[in-house]
């Protein structure tokens, strides 16, 4: 099998190649010591020059489109690829999940009868949320905060635009009334402007590799925090379930 490393598409990014090392590395490009790659061949080869590098060995550069031919990837662009949110066991649809989390936190948030246009802002936030399709991004947030929550590791109250946000508040995923304080969810969330919602999010430094470890394991295997547990009470608010990812 005939192959070529390949560091950039192009022969002539090479050059681009060996500023972005420098600018890694902290180093500048007439440092005769740095590490640098001695060739500027290190690109995506044409069927063509690969068949002349390989003159006398055909068969390779055949092998290696023969296996080429047998892997088989399709990815689609200009959506947001999100992780997989395994729902609890008893629920099968994630919709219903984020709205029974929501309309729970509503309930504890506002335990006395609330003024109808804070039902009115829920209503909109869910159904801007779902219409741009982060329902599965709220439930993962929310659900290594409420790990984090469950295991007693100090989680701040929320900065950001995020804190505009009633359903982060409804979730626990902060703890800043929006509507106490009259903040504006279209900073977070916008329909003219459709990004990736950035929610800022502070753990205690002694212990949020506690978090970033827990975020990796689920991330690559399914696992479920135990809410049952007697031990580690779950944070109100907090969804209880898994969900994975690549």
């Amino acid at each position: 099998m005939a192959t070529n490393d390949a560091h950039y598409l192009r022969k002539e990014d090479a050059e681009m190649q060996d500023t972005l090392m420098c600018i890694q590395m902290g180093k500048t490009v007439d440092d005769p010591n740095r590490l640098r790659m001695e060739t500027s061949e290190l690109y995506v080869k044409s069927t063509e020059e690969m068949a002349a590098l390989f003159p006398d060995y055909p068969e390779a550069v055949e092998n290696t489109v023969k296996i080429a031919e047998l892997c088989n990837m399709d990815f689609q662009f200009g959506v947001h690829h999100l992780p997989e949110f395994k729902l609890p066991e008893g629920y099968t649809d994630g919709d219903a999940y984020f709205q029974k989390l929501c309309e729970e936190g509503f309930a504890r948030r506002y335990p006395r009868p609330a003024p109808a246009e804070y039902r009115k802002q829920l209503e909109y936030e869910m159904g801007m949320i779902r219409k741009m399709g982060f329902v599965d991004y709220f439930l993962i947030v929310s659900d290594f905060i409420g790990y984090a929550k469950g295991r007693g590791i100090p989680v701040g109250p929320g900065r950001g635009s995020a804190a505009g946000s009633m359903v982060s508040y409804c979730m626990a995923i902060t703890d800043v009334d929006p509507m106490k304080y009259s903040l504006y969810f279209e900073r977070f969330l916008n329909p003219e402007r459709v990004t990736m919602p950035d929610i800022d999010i502070d753990f205690c430094i002694r212990r949020r590799q506690e978090v970033i470890e827990y975020v990796a394991r689920i991330s690559t295997v399914r696992t479920t925090w135990p809410r049952s547990s007697p031990s580690v009470p779950w944070p109100p608010g907090a969804p209880s379930g898994t969900w994975a990812g690549c």
